[in-house]
């Protein structure tokens, strides 16, 4: 499938510190995008509320709603990544991927 990443020959796997890429489609990309806009904009909303030095619990309401956006969107991109490359490196033969989604769970659980 186009929107799977390939699986990437060892002499061709990123360095540290490089990225990898995915292409997502469409329906998955406008849906990230409008989560991502929506988080942009709750966080424009408290830097007004700095701003217009708006009482502290009421600025710490509104960073809980951005934790739990943000939570949201990557519950999203999780699934996404498990139903597409996760699923098509097991198909392939490339069971190190599960030791990798372990890892990316554990860093998300912190």
């Amino acid at each position: 499938m186009e929107d799977q990443k390939r699986p990437i020959p060892a002499s061709q796997e990123p360095e540290s510190g490089e990225c990898r890429h995915k292409h997502r489609d469409a329906a998955e990309y406008d849906s990230l995008l409008r989560r991502l806009n929506r988080i942009e904009g709750q966080v424009r909303g408290v830097r007004g509320m700095v701003e217009k030095e708006a009482y502290c619990t009421d600025i710490l309401t509104q960073v809980s709603a951005i934790q739990s956006a943000l939570n949201a969107f990557s519950r999203e991109l999780l699934s996404n990544h498990i139903h597409t490359c996760v699923v098509a490196d097991i198909q392939s033969g490339h069971l190190e991927v599960v030791d990798d989604l372990l890892a990316t769970i554990r860093r998300l659980m912190k």
